[in-house]
């Protein structure tokens, strides 16, 4: 019992009047995956034909067993006395394994139908994430400051997209899914295949946030091939394989971050661009000390341009630079607060001397101690002598006022 392709030109001749019925499906839809055609006596006739359409598998079903079976479109004469043909096209070996599961070792028919499946590549499902999903996002990768070592910044993505699967297996999706129903939709079977692609996006996910991969967090969308190998390499679609379809397509088209992450992305790129400048901060404080130390006529010049540099930058050199000279003006401030003098007369003393070291600035005309003026960096000349008849001068004459050598 099994099928016989007919000739081409068969249905034409005058053979077609012998043919007791023939037996047909329409075009199964996108929505349509199985639907069930029979004579209206349950019974198909010897020598009734059987058409198979493009995208179409027929299965032959007798008394509660498949019989034969076929993917290859065509004109195909029903013969209850012939072994199966098993005119299976790309299921070939599907159908074989088949016949040797269901054969009834010749029991008498008492209904009998023929099964049609949609093997055409099924489109237009949606997916998309009901709540955000974990992502390592390595193009924002965090330091250990302790090791060096770098870790991705965790965030929390929405993704939405498309995918297309198809029967693989009519066989397996008929023993599994639909059974001997008389129609079998996709609405049947939607959701559970949503909740099925989502669990195995999310294994993909985690594939392409590790440290292999790496892939950046907003360029998911473009990475469609690398998705789909993912998942056929690692077989993340196992339980979808199982009910006899295949994913063909998985199209991610947009990428979303939450309001947390998207925080979490700003303070990083806020951080980052903080530390960049901190960084040019301390080469040219670094600078700006070494031209200091190397003016020797204007060394408090260059300091005063460092606590300068250190106001406009808002204190962010507090930590880089300033640290170090607060603890070393605090040690010293500590020695000299132990060697300080405990007696009021000897304070008092102390103090007129330091006042008498007094002077004026030449320059800038401002009253200071030290050897340099803090203001302009003038350097303290201690007294100015006539080279001529050596009188003492005053700071400010042009002319000796003894002997009246031009200064």
């Amino acid at each position: 019992m099994g099928l016989i392709k007919a000739t081409a030109g068969a249905i034409g001749s005058t053979f077609k009047d012998q043919w007791k019925e023939a037996i047909r499906c329409e075009d199964l839809s996108n929505d349509i995956l199985m639907v069930k055609k029979s004579t209206p006596n349950g019974v198909i006739s010897n020598g009734s034909t059987i058409i198979v359409g493009p995208g179409q598998c027929a299965i032959i079903y007798d008394n509660g067993k498949v019989i034969d079976a076929t993917a290859e479109e065509g004109v195909y004469t029903f013969d209850s006395s012939s072994t199966p043909s098993f005119f299976a096209g790309q299921f070939k070996g599907v159908f074989s394994e088949m016949w040797q599961r269901f054969t009834y070792n010749g029991a008498s028919a008492k209904q009998q139908a023929v099964f049609y499946f949609n093997t055409k590549e099924i489109i237009d499902n949606k997916f998309g994430t009901s709540l955000p999903v974990p992502y390592q996002d390595w193009s924002h990768p965090i330091p250990n400051q302790m090791t060096g070592v770098l870790t991705p910044l965790r965030v929390e993505v929405r993704c939405f997209g498309v995918y297309t699967f198809r029967i693989i297996n009519p066989a397996l999706f008929m023993n599994k899914i639909s059974g001997i129903a008389d129609v079998y939709r996709k609405s049947d079977l939607i959701n559970q295949i949503k909740t099925e692609v989502m669990s195995s996006f999310q294994n993909v996910l985690n594939e392409l946030g590790n440290s292999v991969h790496k892939v950046p967090v907003l360029e998911l969308p473009s990475q469609t091939d690398e998705i789909k190998s993912i998942m056929n390499e690692k077989v993340f679609d196992e339980p979808i394989r199982d009910r006899g379809l295949e994913l063909i397509s998985f199209v991610v088209e947009s990428v979303t971050l939450d309001e947390e992450s998207e925080k979490k992305i700003d303070q990083y790129e806020l951080s980052s661009n903080a530390f960049m400048q901190q960084g040019a901060l301390v080469g040219a404080y670094a600078n700006a000390v070494q031209d200091a130390a190397n003016n020797s006529n204007g060394s408090s010049n260059g300091f005063m341009g460092i606590g300068m540099m250190n106001m406009a930058s808002g204190g962010v050199m507090g930590g880089a630079t300033q640290g170090p000279w607060q603890q070393n003006q605090n040690n010293n401030g500590t020695a000299q607060n132990v060697q300080q003098p405990s007696n009021p007369q000897q304070e008092s003393a102390q103090q007129q001397t330091s006042q008498s070291e007094t002077w004026t600035c030449p320059n800038c005309k401002s009253t200071v101690s030290g050897k340099f003026c803090p203001e302009c960096g003038t350097k303290k000349v201690e007294k100015l002598l006539c080279k001529k008849c050596g009188a003492e001068l005053s700071s400010t004459a042009k002319f000796c006022p003894e002997c009246g050598e031009k200064l």
